[in-house]
C-alpha cells in the first residue's frame, strides 16, 4: 500500500454519475496520476490517498486509490495554491498571493471564523469578503451532503442535483420526506424514494408513501399505453406495490384530487383516475382538434377542374374516392386518411402536394421517426422531417420537466405553413400530438395520414384511433387496393391478415415466403441462412439492413437469445474490435443496436468524410437504430452512428439505453420499412400472437416477407382478434366538446 499526500492541480478525467475520477495530483516535487472514485472534489484541494501502485500499459505508473481524506491546506505555499486554483470564484492568482501574504497560516481560519477581515486585503470589499466566505462554507456543506447522500446508495450526479435543489434542507426531508425527491428531482422514482425512506425508518403505511405510490402506479401504467385506470385496477396495482390494503389507500384519492394531483371521472358507472397532467392533455388535445376543424368556401367544381388537368400533367387516374380525400384537403381544417397498404396513401398524398404547390402555399411535411421521414421522402420528392426537428426539439439541461426538453415551435412561435401533412399517424403518442398541435395556427390545413390497423403508439394513449373514432372529424377511408399493389403478395396478404381470411402458405411467391420448422433451434438455423447467404443478393441489400422481427423479448425465439445468436454470426469476436459488457449483454464495434428510450437531451452531429463537425443537434428516440463505431475504454464512451450519419456519444452509464437489434420485438418496428423482413413463428403467449401484431410486422417489407416456423401458429395469429385494451380519453374528451 502506497500513501501519497498533495495539491490536486489538474482533474483529467471525472464520470459524474459514479464519481470515477482520474487526478493529476503534485506531492512535494512529484507528480502523480491518481486513479478511483471520489465523492466530491476540486481542483487546487489537498488530499491523502492510500492505495495500490499499478503500471497501466499505456497511461503508466498510477495510484488505484481505495481511501482518501481531503485535507485543510496547511502549509503557506499550499494555501496559496489552493485560493489561486481557482476553486473560490472570484480569487485569482494575484489575489490569492495578497491574502496569504497578509494573513500567513491563519488564512482558512480567517475566512470561516472572521470573513469580515478580507476586507483588510487591497481589492477586497466588505460584500467581496462575505461572498468568499459563503463559497468556502457551501463548498464545506456540499462535501458534507455529498457523504451523508452516499450512504443512501445515490449516485454523484443525483446528489448533486439534490444538493442544488435542497441545500442544507435536504437532511430534514431526507428524514421526514424522501417521497418528496420523486416529484421534485428528474432521475428519483417512487422505487428510489421509496428504499431511502426505508433506510431513514419511515413507516409503510406513511402518507407520503401512498400518495407517492398511487402516482407512481398511474405513471406506471402510461408504459402499458393507458392515459388512466379505473379506480379499482389502481387501488389493487398500488396495494401490490405498497403492501397496503386497498380500503386503507381510498382517502388518499380525495386528498390529491384536492392537491390537484388526480382527476377522477365516472364513465358509465366506473370511476376512473387519471394524474391531472394526462386528463388536461386529452383535453387541450380535444380542444385544439376543434379550433382547427373549419370549413373552406373553395368551389367543389373548381377543385375537380384543377384536380382534371392535375392527372392530366401527371399522367394519373385517381379514383372517385382519391378525388373525394383531396377535395376534402382543400376544404377542410384537418383531414384524416386510413387506409392499409396498397390503398393509394401516397397517391393522395402526393396530388395534394401539386394541388396546393400550383396554389403557392406553405407545405411542411413530416412523420414519428427518422425513418418514417425518409420514407416520405422518397415518396413524395419533398423534404419530409421527424415531428421533432418540425418542432425544433430543445433540451433543457436542469429542467424539472421530467423530459428535460421543449418545442422551439409552439402557440407563440407556431409553423409558419399553410398546410401541413404527418405520416404514421397510427405511431404519434398524445404527448407529441399535444406538442405539435400547440405549434399549428388556427387556418393551417392539418391533414393525418396513417393505418389504424397497425399497432398503436408505444408511448400512451390511442391517438389516431380515438379521433376517428369519435365521428367528429372528416376521416377517408381507403380500402381498395390499386392494380399495381395487386401484385404483391405482402399488400394481398396484410389485407387478408387484417381481415382474418386463411392465407394459403404453399402457394409460389416472390415476395411472400414460409418455411417450415418444427424446433426453436433449426428456425435459428434457417433465419441465419437467410439473413447471410439467401436474402442479401435477392433483395440487393446488406444482411444489416435485414431485419429480425418476433413477437417477444425472452424465451427461445425471443429478441434476447435471438441477438446473442446472431451477433456470434454477424459480427463476431476480433481482437481488433473493441467490446464493453453491460448489463449481462458485450457490445462491440460494428454491432447493431437500437435505442429503447426517448433521451431529448443526448446530443448528436453529422461529420465531413474528414470527421469535421458539419451539423449537430438535440434527442436520440425510441426505435431509433444504428452501428457502434468506437468504444473508449479510457474515456468511457460509446460513439453510435445512426440513420442520415449522426454521430452520438454515449457514456459507459447511458448503455441501459441501449440493445443489440439483429432481432427486435415488432412493436419496435413502427414506422420503419426494410427491404427483407424475417419473422419467427412459433408458440407463445396468447395476448402477444395477436392479428394486428402480424399484421404490423408483415407490412414493414418492402421486397420480402420471410415466416419461418409452424403454419398452425401463423394461422392462428391470424384468427386471434384479442387487442391489449387502451385505457385512454381522447375520444370521450372530444365527445364532451362536441356536446357543448
Amino acid at each position: 500500500m502506497a500513501t501519497i499526500s498533495g495539491f490536486v492541480e489538474k482533474i483529467k478525467y471525472r464520470n459524474e454519475d459514479n464519481g470515477y475520477t482520474v487526478l493529476n495530483v503534485v506531492a512535494e516535487e512529484d507528480e502523480y496520476i491518481l486513479v478511483g472514485t471520489f465523492h466530491y472534489i476540486s481542483e487546487g484541494e489537498m488530499l491523502e490517498a492510500t492505495g495500490t501502485m499499478t503500471d497501466h500499459p499505456i497511461y503508466g505508473e498510477q495510484l488505484q486509490v481505495e481511501s482518501y481524506e481531503i485535507k485543510v491546506p496547511e502549509d503557506i505555499h499550499s494555501v496559496e495554491r489552493y485560493l489561486a486554483s481557482g476553486a473560490v470564484k472570484g480569487i485569482g492568482a494575484a489575489l490569492a498571493a495578497r491574502i496569504v501574504r497578509h494573513f500567513k497560516a491563519d488564512t482558512f481560519r480567517i475566512m470561516e471564523e472572521e470573513p469580515e477581515r478580507l476586507s483588510e486585503v487591497k481589492g477586497i470589499s466588505e460584500k467581496m469578503a462575505m461572498a468568499i466566505s459563503e463559497q468556502v462554507e457551501e463548498k464545506k456543506e456540499m462535501r458534507q451532503a455529498m457523504m451523508y447522500l452516499q450512504k443512501y446508495g445515490i449516485s454523484m450526479n443525483l446528489a448533486l442535483k439534490i444538493y442544488n435543489e435542497y441545500g442544507s434542507r435536504l437532511y430534514g426531508i431526507i428524514e421526514e420526506n424522501p417521497y418528496r425527491l420523486a416529484d421534485d428531482i428528474p432521475g428519483v422514482g417512487f422505487k428510489m424514494a421509496d428504499e431511502i425512506a426505508r433506510q431513514a425508518g419511515i413507516f409503510t403505511d406513511s402518507d407520503y408513501r401512498i400518495q407517492c405510490g398511487l402516482l407512481y402506479t398511474l405513471l406506471q401504467a402510461l408504459n402499458n399505453g393507458h392515459t388512466y385506470l379505473p379506480e379499482q385496477e389502481l387501488l389493487a396495482n398500488a396495494s401490490e406495490l405498497l403492501k397496503v390494503r386497498p380500503e386503507d389507500m381510498e382517502k388518499h384519492l380525495m386528498d390529491m384530487q384536492i392537491d390537484k394531483k388526480l382527476v377522477v371521472k365516472e364513465v358509465d358507472g366506473v370511476r376512473i383516475v387519471y394524474a391531472s397532467q394526462y386528463y388536461y392533455l386529452e383535453m387541450n388535445t380535444a380542444r385544439m382538434l376543434f379550433d382547427l376543424n373549419i370549413k373552406g368556401s373553395v368551389a367543389e367544381e373548381a377543385v375537380y377542374k384543377r384536380l382534371d388537368a392535375i392527372q392530366a400533367e401527371e399522367g394519373i387516374e385517381l379514383d372517385p374516392l382519391q378525388a373525394r380525400a383531396v377535395a376534402e384537403a382543400v376544404n377542410s381544417g384537418l383531414l384524416i386518411i386510413t387506409g392499409g397498404p396498397g390503398t393509394g396513401k401516397t397517391t393522395i398524398i402526393n396530388t395534394i402536394l401539386k394541388y396546393f404547390e400550383g396554389e403557392g402555399m406553405e407545405i411542411f411535411l413530416a412523420a414519428p421517426t427518422g425513418r418514417a421521414a425518409k420514407r416520405m421522402t422518397e415518396a413524395t420528392g419533398w423534404e419530409a422531417k421527424t415531428i421533432h426537428r418540425l418542432l425544433e426539439l430543445n433540451g433543457v439541461p436542469g429542467e424539472k420537466d421530467s423530459t428535460g426538453m421543449h418545442f422551439e415551435k409552439n402557440e407563440e412561435n407556431p409553423l409558419e405553413a399553410d398546410v401541413v401533412i404527418i405520416d404514421e399517424m397510427s405511431m404519434v403518442d398524445i404527448h407529441l400530438m399535444h406538442s405539435l398541435l400547440k405549434a399549428v395556427n388556427v387556418g393551417t390545413r392539418l391533414i393525418l395520414v396513417g393505418d389504424v390497423n397497425q399497432l398503436p403508439s408505444v408511448g400512451p394513449g390511442s391517438v389516431l384511433k380515438d379521433i376517428i373514432d369519435s365521428g367528429c372529424f372528416n376521416v377517408v377511408k381507403l380500402t381498395r387496393i390499386f392494380r399495381q399493389a395487386s401484385q404483391s403478395d405482402i399488400v394481398v396478404n396484410a389485407h387478408k391478415i387484417h381481415a382474418g381470411e386463411q392465407i394459403p402458405l404453399g402457394k409460389r411467391s416472390n415476395d411472400f415466403l414460409f418455411i417450415k420448422r418444427d424446433h426453436p433451434d433449426a428456425i435459428i438455423s434457417a433465419m441465419i441462412t437467410l439473413i447471410k447467404e439467401k436474402l442479401p443478393g435477392y433483395v440487393h441489400a446488406e444482411p444489416f439492413d435485414i431485419q429480425i422481427m418476433t413477437p417477444m423479448r425472452k424465451g427461445a425465439l425471443g429478441v434476447e437469445r435471438i441477438n446473442g445468436i446472431l451477433q456470434e454470426f454477424l459480427n463476431p469476436p476480433d481482437k481488433s474490435k473493441e467490446e464493453r459488457e453491460s448489463g449481462g449483454v458485450t457490445y462491440r464495434v460494428g454491432d447493431k443496436v437500437m435505442q429503447i428510450k426517448n433521451n431529448y437531451q443526448l446530443e448528436w452531429e453529422t461529420r465531413s468524410r474528414y470527421g469535421i463537425p458539419m451539423e449537430s443537434g438535440l434527442g436520440v428516440f425510441n426505435g431509433d437504430m444504428g452501428i457502434i463505431r468506437e468504444i473508449n475504454s479510457f474515456a468511457e464512451t460509446m460513439t453510435v452512428e445512426f440513420d442520415e450519419g449522426k454521430m452520438v456519444e454515449y457514456s459507459f452509464k447511458q448503455l441501459e439505453e441501449l440493445e443489440l437489434a439483429y432481432a427486435i420485438t415488432i412493436h419496435k418496428s413502427q414506422g420503419s420499412e426494410y427491404p427483407a423482413v424475417i419473422i419467427p413463428v412459433y408458440s407463445g403467449p396468447r395476448m402477444l400472437m395477436t392479428r394486428n401484431l402480424i399484421y404490423t410486422a408483415v407490412t414493414r417489407a418492402k421486397n420480402c416477407v420471410c415466416l419461418v416456423g409452424l403454419p398452425e401458429t401463423f394461422q392462428s395469429m391470424v384468427n386471434n382478434e384479442t387487442e391489449q385494451r387502451r385505457y385512454t380519453g381522447l375520444r370521450a374528451r372530444i365527445e364532451e366538446i362536441a356536446q357543448l
